[in-house]
Formats: C-alpha cells, structure tokens, sequence
C-alpha cells in the first residue's frame, strides 16, 4: 500500500496474482471437457499473456469520501464506490489462495444488486487485512462527516424556522392587539 499524498492511499497488488489467474480460468476449462484444447491453448502462453496485461491494468486507489479501482484488458472497468455506501468489507481466503499468498476483498454496497456484486471484488492485494481496515476506518471518517455536514445544515434550517415562527408569533400579537380595539 502506497500513498501519493496524505488523502490518497493506492494499494499494491502481489505478482502472484498472475499464475493464480492461469490456473483459476485453465481449471474451469478442463473441467469443461469440450474445452480441454482451449485449455491447452491457455497453458501453452495466452494465459500467461492475458495474466500479466490484467495485472499491469489493475489499480485501486482510497481517498477520503471513495473507493475507485480499475481492472480489465479488452473491457476495462473502473468504479468508484463512495465511502459511505459501503456496508461491509469481506475479507475470502482459500486453499488455492492461501497457496499464492493471496486474499479477496468483497464489497458490499447499499442499493447493491445480485447483477453488480462480482464488480466489487478485488483479488491480491498486498496487506489485504490493513487495508480493509483502512476502509472501514476511512468509511467511518466519512460517515461522521456528512453527519456533522447535516447537523450543521440542520441548525442553520431551525435557525430558520425559529425566525419564521417568532414573524408569525408578531403578526398574530398585532392581530390580537386589533382585535381588542
């Protein structure tokens, strides 16, 4: 995890990630029997190849009001989640995961439908338990900010109001002072 300045905090990700990438898609296509010599296609130097693109795209960088990350070779995709939209930060770790060193972080968001979710997950980031941790840490920060925004636009809103009232408050003194002459 790198910071290019004291607001933003870009995290690294582990080199590893690309023979775990080899693998994971080369298992779905041997599994697939019909695919098998696409499989050996992919072992033999395409997934190595799309591996190491996919890793020299992936970025994710934490501000203090979002989470933007990007990731993607042909269709690149790149999302911002603010802060306070996050619900949960889940932290995966397999076997296979476990063996390359590395974790996955899941996000879930408000409004979050089932079609969006395998968007919001990032595979192999270096000190991935750190840097949950900062998001939750960041994504508290953030929600006490806009509170304070709110209360602080709240008060000048009653302010408001209590002038609005102590106006009426007047014209009615005036009304009931006329009307006793």
């Amino acid at each position: 995890m790198t910071s290019t300045d004291s607001q933003v905090f870009s995290a690294s990700f582990n080199p590893l990630i690309r023979p775990y990438l080899v693998l994971y898609v080369g298992f779905f296509l041997v599994i697939m029997v019909f695919t098998i010599p696409l499989a050996i296609v992919w072992f033999c130097g395409v997934g190595q190849w799309w591996a190491r693109h996919y890793f020299e795209k992936l970025e994710c960088e934490l501000g203090l009001m979002a989470l933007r990350f990007r990731k993607g070779i042909i269709f690149q995709v790149e999302k911002t989640i603010p802060l306070e939209n996050i619900q949960d930060v889940t932290f995966v770790e397999g076997p296979l995961l476990k063996y390359f060193h590395l974790s996955i972080l899941k996000f879930e968001t408000a409004g979050q439908s089932a079609g969006q979710a395998h968007n919001m997950r990032l595979v192999g980031i270096i000190d991935a338990h750190e840097f949950r941790n900062l998001i939750l840490h960041r994504r508290e920060a953030a929600k006490r900010a806009m509170s304070m925004s709110r209360s602080a636009s709240d008060g000048s809103q009653a302010d408001e109001q209590i002038e609005v009232l102590k106006g009426i408050r007047s014209r009615l003194d005036d009304i009931a002072t006329l009307l006793r002459k």
